[in-house]
């Protein structure tokens, strides 16, 4: 995938990593940038930004209907989407007792939200024989996630899907990356950091925290290549390797991190 003169869709794109996948996304030379979220006031100030390549749109990624309109609109409107970023995500900071509510939400932004695009957006680009669809799954979703037990099964679930659909549509000429980033200075882990959550302060002393600007160059190279796992942090492909070798030995290292970091 090379982004010069592609139309990009990102979702979720008013901060964080969907804000700096932006802004990277036109340094590259695309020719359209779409900027969703469910805040339009911010998707407009990081199209502002942007200039006349980028246009904002609101979207709820729950609502089926929105992203298809949202597929719709961006294929009148520059003929086709090259490249699709299922980004939008959240957490919730607790365990068993969250309630149904929050885990109906995990549920719908992290891993329904990625098949509502994809439903949405792979008719046309099977039709043309080409596409790429990024979705934003976090290291969570091959390691875990602790403190958040619905962000850990969601996002492990968002693996899944876009593992299912590497294998199925690929040799159609659809490609499929899984973005799987531990630390990144964003909203999400900063407020998690102030408010003490564990499972932040777990990712916060499992590595480097990089910027969202770093989690793009990641994206970047992983794109060019073509990767199924994007990993801007190299070591969770240690990690996760040791997991599959020794899974007692690997849960037995987190709960040691776990029981210094409660110390």
């Amino acid at each position: 995938m090379n982004l010069t003169d592609r139309v990009v869709v990102i979702t979720g794109g008013a901060g964080g990593i969907g804000s700096a996948l932006a802004r990277r996304f036109a340094a590259e030379g695309a020719a359209a940038v779409v900027v969703a979220d469910l805040d339009l006031d911010a998707a407009r100030a990081v199209a502002d930004g942007l200039g006349p390549v980028a246009h904002a749109v609101g979207l709820d990624v729950t609502d089926e209907e929105q992203v298809r309109a949202l597929v719709a609109d961006t294929e009148q409107r520059y003929g086709r989407i090259d490249l699709f970023c299922a980004n939008a995500g959240v957490t919730s900071g607790g365990g068993m007792e969250v309630d149904d509510a929050g885990w109906d939400r995990a549920w719908r932004v992290n891993v329904l939200s990625h098949v509502y695009a994809a439903r949405a957006v792979l008719p046309a680009m099977l039709a043309r024989g080409g596409g790429y669809l990024l979705h934003t799954c976090s290291a969570a979703g091959v390691l875990t996630s602790v403190g958040d037990a619905p962000y850990a099964t969601t996002k492990h679930a968002a693996v899944g899907f876009a593992e299912w659909l590497s294998v199925t549509y690929r040799d159609q000429g659809v490609r499929i990356s899984a973005l799987c980033p531990q630390g990144v200075d964003t909203p999400m882990l900063a407020d998690g950091l102030a408010a003490g959550h564990l499972g932040a302060r777990v990712v916060a002393a499992s590595g480097a925290v990089l910027t969202g600007d770093q989690v793009a160059d990641a994206v970047v190279a992983g794109l060019a290549e073509e990767r199924f796992l994007i990993l801007p942090h190299p070591e969770v492909a240690d990690y996760a390797r040791r997991k599959a070798e020794d899974p007692d030995g690997w849960q037995s290292g987190l709960r040691k991190l776990v029981r210094r970091l409660r110390a």
